[in-house]
């Protein structure tokens, strides 16, 4: 199976988390974990969900610390084998190869600008460049420094793919024509993220949200993502 769906696992509960995973392990093969269920739950708990289910790890904690201390954070939780460990391309050269000199059977993956950012709220936090640039920037200096996947709104994608032609791109904030954006501001459709060069959609309360309709109905609407991208 290969899915272009890492299904977010945002919950602090391990039981929901791993009730998730049996509900779309079907039809999705890589999950995000993220700092609100790692700081509840910790490694342990991560380590029991690895020994019941066989999925690929993206774990989402977008370390961002001088370097010494990201390469510490980083051999911390490397026992998890994750294939995907983020990242903030904003802390810098230094801490990225850090990073990655402790990670050699995963992909350091930059994370660039949020999605959660407008232009408006960019602009105001005192940055000189626009998001694409900044995005161009700091995506370049990251893959120069050893990070071998980017995350980037959809907006972002087809530029870093000319950066990056050989590294992983991930997009959050995706959503289908239609729901509600929630957090995200700077959204596509899955099929629009993909075709702007995107490798992975980053895609949560969309399908976990139909969990109070049962397994089901999740399994439904990733058939419907699924269906809208590859129709």
């Amino acid at each position: 199976m290969s899915s272009p769906i890492i299904l977010a696992l945002d919950t602090k509960d391990p039981k929901e988390a791993a009730n998730w995973i049996k509900a779309c392990a079907a039809q999705i093969d890589h999950f995000k974990i993220g700092l609100e269920y790692f700081l509840e739950n910790g490694k342990a708990s991560i380590l029991d969900l690895q020994k019941e289910f066989d999925f690929k790890l993206f774990l989402d904690l977008k370390l961002y610390d001088i370097p010494n201390t990201v390469k510490g954070a980083v051999e911390s939780v490397s026992e998890l084998n994750p294939k995907f460990l983020t990242v903030h391309a904003a802390g810098g050269a230094e801490m990225i190869k850090s990073a990655a000199s402790v990670l050699p059977g995963g992909s350091i993956t930059a994370v660039t600008v949020l999605t959660s950012f407008s232009d408006y709220e960019f602009m105001h936090l005192g940055y000189t460049k626009d998001i694409s640039q900044t995005a161009s920037i700091w995506a370049t200096q990251a893959i120069a420094a050893g990070a071998t996947s980017l995350v980037c709104s959809p907006f972002e994608a087809a530029l870093m793919r000319q950066i990056a032609p050989k590294a992983t791109i991930i997009t959050p904030g995706v959503r289908l024509a239609g729901e509600k954006l929630n957090d995200q501001s700077r959204v596509m459709t899955p099929k629009q993220a993909l075709e702007n060069g995107a490798d992975y959609v980053v895609i949560g309360r969309s399908i976990t949200s139909e969990a109070v309709n049962g397994v089901g109905a999740m399994q439904n609407k990733i058939a419907q993502i699924l269906e809208s991208i590859n129709p």
